[in-house]
């Protein structure tokens, strides 16, 4: 009852189209959670994710949740989440998501989920990472562990948003590093990230990863940028 009136004091806007929120919606409208371009990536085995690694890297499982388009309800979603402080956007997306894959036999083989990190410099600009609420949300559904101080970034560099593929690639070189030790031999990492682009910040990521002796990588965006 209360929380009724509050909207009704306080009228809450959809985060995908900024149209007033009905006493019964969260965060997201109706007709933007029946619009959202889902990719069903889960469910196809060679899927565009994984196909973007093809040759890269040795994926047990890539999927994305959601395309992304220019001007699409997606990219605002990204935006607020990312830019905003949004966090409950990442929480809903990944509780959405976890209950899409938490019976995937895969699913059951991961033994941590780690997230793309943000430099130290970076974190106390934006005070958090944006995907941290959706590792959080989807380690509560699936039940696999959230390790954010495994993967680690060493290097500070600018937006990558308006940068070419190539230049993309040249100003990910080296950025990552990981705080091993022998208890993570031969463990599965679910990398999450926000955005796949060109793949190259994912790349970096796995391969600092698979450093770890016998270690296995899959990858989880929420989006995928879909031309």
């Amino acid at each position: 009852m209360l929380k009724n009136l509050l909207k009704l004091i306080f009228p809450e806007l959809c985060y995908g189209c900024n149209n007033l929120l009905l006493l019964n919606e969260e965060i997201i409208c109706s007709t933007c959670r029946h619009n959202l371009p889902l990719t069903n990536h889960h469910l196809i085995k060679s899927n565009d994710t994984t196909k973007k690694f093809y040759g890269i890297l040795n994926l047990e499982f890539g999927a994305s949740m959601l395309y992304f388009h220019k001007k699409g309800i997606v990219q605002k979603l990204i935006h607020n989440l990312k830019y905003k402080g949004k966090e409950e956007i990442g929480h809903l997306l990944g509780e959405w998501y976890g209950n899409d894959i938490k019976n995937l036999e895969i699913t059951k083989n991961i033994n941590y989920i780690i997230p793309v990190p943000l430099h130290q410099k970076r974190l106390k600009e934006r005070s958090y990472n944006q995907v941290d609420s959706f590792c959080k949300s989807l380690s509560a559904v699936t039940h696999i562990p959230y390790n954010k101080e495994l993967l680690i970034r060493t290097k500070y560099n600018k937006t990558q948003t308006k940068k070419s593929k190539n230049e993309r690639q040249e100003n990910v070189q080296n950025i990552f590093d990981i705080n091993y030790n022998e208890h993570y031999s031969g463990k599965h990492f679910l990398i999450i990230d926000d955005v796949i682009t060109s793949g190259a910040t994912l790349e970096l990521c796995a391969k600092a990863l698979l450093r770890i002796p016998n270690s296995k990588i899959s990858i989880i965006t929420i989006a995928y940028t879909q031309s």
